[in-house]
């Protein structure tokens, strides 16, 4: 499912414009994603979470000449399934 099928289903559902669909849905994306900026979990109840996690440094290697490197630290978002969806699953 690409945003366009998303936008349609969710107009469809709401009953209202595909463009007043495609407005929040982005509005989500966006404050989901501010929150992960500020290091902050957002939490929807039967979804699941998405978390900010830290990636140590470590060891790797350049795959065109094969010398070890070091991979620097970063963060990730994590998301991590609620019940109700492993169940639909």
């Amino acid at each position: 499912m690409n945003i366009s099928e998303l936008t349609r289903s969710v107009a469809e559902a709401t009953g209202t414009s595909d463009a007043d669909a495609k407005k929040a849905i982005m509005a989500v994306f966006d404050q989901i994603a501010s929150a992960a900026a500020k290091g902050e979990e957002v939490a929807i109840p039967g979804f699941g979470k998405f978390a900010v996690k830290d990636r140590p440094e470590r060891q790797g290697r350049n795959p065109s000449n094969g010398e070890a490197i070091t991979i620097a630290a970063s963060k990730k978002v994590a998301f991590t399934p609620a019940k109700g969806l492993k169940d639909k699953l």
